[in-house]
């Protein structure tokens, strides 16, 4: 591959903002904060490469992006994005991680099924021209001109110098699946694999049952609470956990839900856990995995009357994106309470204009 830019590269990384920065007109740029797969698209003649940020090639899972690449970009070129799977629900990072599997039959009938968009947010490389050194305002333009003549599934990312836009795209751009907001200055170069961005995502709060707990992996006290959420037909969801408790937190926390263990599963609203068709019906703990890279899936029952304020950053078909924080305990509130529609958010307009017919899916 003879580019100026080859991999394996270190993308540029992200750190944490508190909150939109203020700053003068034109000074930073704000995007959407893209909740999907990293990738840097390598393009050399008819020699594509998809990167991932841990430099694991993420070329065969995403088959459908190759000839559009080849199509409708420059023939040497090397761009910064993220792919995602965009649906009538917005971003569905679910669906994108299922692409990731060993079978290749699987990986072409998805690609028809549920196909990935990329967008790109970042110019790395263009022709003989490494713009790492390059601004971002400048970098920004020369992206522009390269994707003037994309078109779906290869997408260019929003982006706005109005503090106020980037604030309402924060607000109304979670229910389609973002994570937040993206800060960069105009001025900076490419800096790869340093956190020289900011990121401002999603902190939000809910009120979730506790229906379980594992063990932490060192045996001492609970690793991580499981949470589960009311679907309209009353039918408790299992959200993901909470997690990340200090050493004598877990054991304390040991001690407050012993009153609600249950003595056998029979009875549990995921009293089917280990039934793989079950699992097909409703959401869980326990589920076969690929992911679970053979670590103990298994689980402590409670009685489901605890809730827990937890906060979380997203929320991604009916599942957190993130493992939760516990804030507190809630024993004002009743169980039943806690249900989706609190979460509810809709998809804002702007995507739908953005992906167009992906969005018709």
């Amino acid at each position: 591959m003879d580019l100026p830019v080859v991999p394996p590269f270190a993308p540029m990384l992200s750190k944490a903002a508190a909150a939109i920065p203020t700053a003068p007109v034109g000074a930073v740029l704000f995007e959407p904060k893209w909740d999907g797969f990293r990738c840097i698209v390598f393009r050399d003649g008819d020699e594509v490469v998809l990167g991932s940020r841990n430099d694991k090639p993420l070329t065969r899972y995403f088959p459908e992006l190759l000839a559009p690449i080849r199509s409708m970009l420059p023939d040497r070129v090397v761009l910064d994005g993220e792919v995602v799977v965009a649906t009538h629900r917005g971003l569905d990072f679910d669906a994108l991680g299922q692409r990731i599997h060993p079978a290749e039959s699987r990986i072409n009938r998805l690609a028809g099924e549920t196909p990935a968009s990329f967008v790109a947010f970042d110019l790395v490389a263009l022709g003989d021209d490494d713009h790492r050194s390059t601004p971002f305002g400048e970098r920004r333009r020369l992206l522009e001109s390269v994707m003037a003549g994309a078109s779906p599934p290869l997408h260019l990312t929003p982006i706005t110098d109005d503090r106020d836009l980037a604030a309402d795209w924060f607000r109304r751009f979670e229910g389609a699946g973002f994570d937040g907001v993206m800060a960069k200055p105009v001025g900076d170069p490419y800096l790869s694999g340093k956190r020289s961005i900011l990121k401002i995502k999603h902190q939000r709060t809910a009120d979730m049952v506790v229906a379980g707990y594992r063990v932490h992996k060192d045996g001492n006290g609970v690793g991580s609470l499981l949470l589960g959420l009311h679907d309209g037909a009353g039918q408790l969801q299992h959200i993901w956990v909470a997690s990340s408790f200090t050493a004598a937190r877990r054991v304390e926390m040991l001690d407050e839900l012993a009153p609600y263990v249950l003595d056998g599963i029979v009875g549990h609203p995921w009293g089917a856990w280990a039934d793989a068709q079950a699992h097909a019906e409703s959401r869980m703990p326990g589920a076969p995995s690929r992911w679970a890279g053979g670590k103990d899936q298994s689980w402590v029952p409670l009685r489901c009357e605890l809730v827990a304020e937890v906060g979380f950053q997203g929320l991604t078909s009916g599942r957190l994106r993130h493992p939760a924080k516990f804030l507190r305990w809630r024993p004002d509130k009743d169980a039943a309470e806690c249900r989706y529609d609190q979460l509810d958010l809709a998809v804002p307009v702007e995507l739908t204009e953005l992906f167009g017919a992906d969005f018709e899916r």
